[in-house]
């Protein structure tokens, strides 16, 4: 793999997506979306909690190997819900993170919370595959995309009756937030190598346009440090942290019980 991941990532998703829409063609996904529940809208559950935590269903990372390879889809999500999760995200690259769409099917059923397809979304078709899989949202890097690119998937999310979430992490990408982006992530991680970058998010907050908005990947060194993101931000993802536990819905209840003690 070259230090450049995320371009790795990429080159491998075009290659991903060839094989799969030769295998089930996007006609065939077209037909099948009607058959989908209500989509439930991860915007509205992040303004309505008061920790506004995405709680992430996450297997392995590129820079940190296996987090928990034996994680069961159908079980780990439910629990996140149970320990108060204003949303969930489900990561669904099977080569850099181990997952697949088969995870949102699994934890579909078991969970009324809003669901993210977190991947690298680069195409139409990619879409479609969430939308059949239940997903309430999906997630465009703007690293991964032309501003071009980001607009016409951001928009035909939206005719799916699907969110978008836009991640970025740079303030020259604050450019990419167009009229069909729902929320905004701030991204504190170098995406080429992977790794924590030392930047705070407050800095990028102030080129939001009014529009619901999260942070993302947040180290939480300290209860004190996480308490300021809550109050700052609509809400934020964690998912390493608790899924190198045995029990990470409890350690989201765990935590959650501590955050709302502090604030």
């Amino acid at each position: 793999m070259n230090q450049d991941i995320l371009t790795d990532i990429i080159a491998h998703k075009r290659k991903e997506i060839a094989i799969q829409e030769a295998a089930v063609s996007a006609s065939f996904l077209e037909n099948h979306i009607g058959g989908t529940t209500v989509t439930r809208s991860m915007k509205q559950s992040l303004t309505a909690s008061s920790t506004g935590i995405i709680a992430e269903f996450k297997r392995r990372s590129p820079s940190k190997g296996w987090i928990n390879r034996e994680a069961d889809a159908s079980i780990v999500p439910h629990s996140y819900e149970l320990a108060g999760a204003a949303a969930l995200s489900i990561l669904t690259d099977e080569l850099f993170f181990g997952g697949s769409l088969k995870d949102i099917r699994n934890a579909r059923p078991t969970v009324n919370i809003p669901v993210l397809r977190k991947d690298f979304i680069i195409s139409r078709y990619q879409l479609l595959q969430a939308k059949v899989a239940q997903a309430d949202a999906v997630l465009l890097i703007a690293a991964a995309l032309s501003k071009d690119e980001c607009m016409s998937l951001a928009k035909e999310a939206h005719a799916l009756q699907l969110e978008v979430l836009l991640e970025i992490h740079t303030e020259q990408e604050t450019d990419y937030i167009n009229e069909y982006v729902d929320m905004i992530g701030v991204n504190n991680r170098n995406l080429e190598r992977f790794i924590p970058i030392r930047r705070t998010p407050f800095a990028l907050q102030r080129n939001f346009p009014k529009i619901k908005f999260w942070f993302r990947r947040v180290a939480f060194p300290t209860l004190k440090q996480s308490s300021s993101y809550v109050k700052r931000f609509r809400g934020f993802l964690i998912g390493e942290n608790f899924m190198k536990t045995e029990n990470p819905g409890k350690a989201l209840n765990e935590f959650i019980n501590q955050l709302q003690s502090a604030l």
